[in-house]
């Protein structure tokens, strides 16, 4: 098992890691609350990488990196992952324009 220290290597290394073989790569995600850390897990049965955290900022960046593999996922491997955000951009929603009563 590699623990890999860089984020950005480890989303381009898990992304190669699927693509190599989808049917077989799995991705786990841990998180002990009582020491406050995530470990995040890429394996293939052949290759393992491991990605762990203690910052609560990284959630987000773990939340991109399920966004690239749902995508890998539902494109297929050879789908193009460099449009993928954080969060899909939603449309803005029209608010209410007054806070009075409607007459």
């Amino acid at each position: 098992m590699v623990y890999i220290t860089s984020w950005d290597e480890f989303v381009e290394r898990s992304a190669q890691l699927f693509r190599a073989d989808p049917d077989s790569t799995r991705y786990v995600m841990k998180y002990r609350h009582c020491d406050g850390k995530l470990v995040l897990k890429v394996t293939d049965n052949k290759e393992c990488l491991k990605f762990k955290t203690d910052q609560a900022q990284d959630a987000k960046k773990m939340e991109k990196l399920n966004n690239i593999f749902f995508t890998l996922m539902s494109r297929g491997p050879d789908a193009d992952v460099s449009e993928v955000a954080g969060k899909e951009q939603t449309e803005a929603q029209p608010g209410k324009k007054g806070r009075g009563r409607k007459q």
